[in-house]
């Protein structure tokens, strides 16, 4: 009785690992879909969510990259979305180079993911590669650190290499993504990137599809999807006080970035001296914000009057407004 029941202990136990290892006989998936987060130590932002999605077409591969970045400062900073599209004139198989994802062990995965417990990680990205093996849906994690990303002596575990290999097949194809972003964004042009037309991937994105990919995350890629539809006030730049003479040529001076950034807004008082071929001299600062006076130091001396008016002195006044409701007045 007891060699029975030993027996039927070993065949379960067998039968458990052969269910939990049994993917391993399916054959490389034809589709997969990646969630990146990458997240750095200094910004804003501080993290970036990327879904990519390979689909087979006929004599290839496309990939679609949707590149999601969470608000800032609600002023001048909205989470943003952007997008790339490629094609690989390979089948989906090619970018696994001999590896088949469907494979890849479990055991394997979570021993890898528990290497650095205790390590001191400043930048690095969460990935989770969904993929269909068979009847099964799986999730292939993984956790690539700051120093396989910059550390030549890391020594990367073999599947973590492998995904950081397939991602950057992908990237190379996609062209600049979330390591190309500046450190410090300061954008001076409102204008929300063109996104692809009827696009499946940005309608399964707004439906919460890939939610999914970013399991434990701060933000949702839906949730950055609608957020991204909210654009921040647009800056504006008058003359506070008209011109005692009307110029020739005039041009009002752009709002600086960095004022921007810093919530900084309020009016620049000035004067100035007209030359007798028209041109501007002697400008003088009466009052302004150190932020906010260079730039129309640099725009009044690109003005031009009439010629006929040279030798007279005049004054002006710029008002700078961030029209945002959350600012400061300084």
């Amino acid at each position: 009785m007891l060699r029975k029941v030993l027996a039927m202990s070993v065949l379960l136990t067998c039968g458990i690992t052969w269910a939990k290892d049994h993917h391993h006989t399916a054959p490389p998936p034809d589709q997969f879909t990646i969630g990146r987060l990458t997240f750095f130590d200094f910004g804003p932002p501080f993290d970036y969510y990327e879904v990519l999605v390979a689909r087979p077409i006929a004599n290839g591969t496309t990939i679609e990259r949707i590149l999601l970045t969470p608000p800032g400062d609600a002023c001048f900073q909205s989470a943003k979305v952007e997008m790339a599209s490629a094609k690989l004139n390979e089948s989906i198989e090619e970018p696994f180079r001999k590896t088949n994802p469907c494979a890849i062990a479990e055991k394997e995965l979570h021993r890898q993911l528990k290497r650095c417990k205790k390590c001191l990680v400043f930048s690095g990205a969460h990935v989770n590669m969904q993929v269909q093996c068979g009847p099964q849906t799986r999730m292939i994690r993984s956790e690539i650190l700051d120093r396989d990303m910059f550390d030549p002596a890391a020594n990367t575990p073999i599947h973590t290499s492998w995904t950081m290999q397939l991602l950057d097949r992908l990237d190379n194809a996609l062209g600049p993504g979330a390591m190309d972003k500046p450190i410090f964004p300061i954008s001076e042009s409102d204008q929300t990137p063109a996104m692809a037309p009827n696009s499946e991937s940005l309608r399964d994105l707004a439906a919460g599809k890939y939610d999914g990919l970013f399991p434990g995350a701060s933000d949702k890629p839906s949730d950055l999807y609608r957020a991204a539809q909210i654009h921040p006030p647009t800056p504006s730049v008058r003359l506070a006080k008209n011109l005692a003479i009307q110029p020739l040529e005039f041009a009002l001076p752009k709002y600086p970035p960095l004022a921007r950034v810093a919530h900084v807004q309020g009016d620049v008082i000035f004067k100035f001296e007209i030359r007798q071929d028209g041109s501007t001299s002697n400008y003088t600062l009466v009052t302004g914000h150190p932020l906010l006076s260079p730039s129309v130091k640099d725009a009044v001396e690109r003005w031009k009057f009439v010629p006929g008016n040279a030798g007279q002195q005049t004054d002006g006044a710029i008002e700078f407004a961030t029209n945002c409701s959350v600012s400061k007045n300084q």
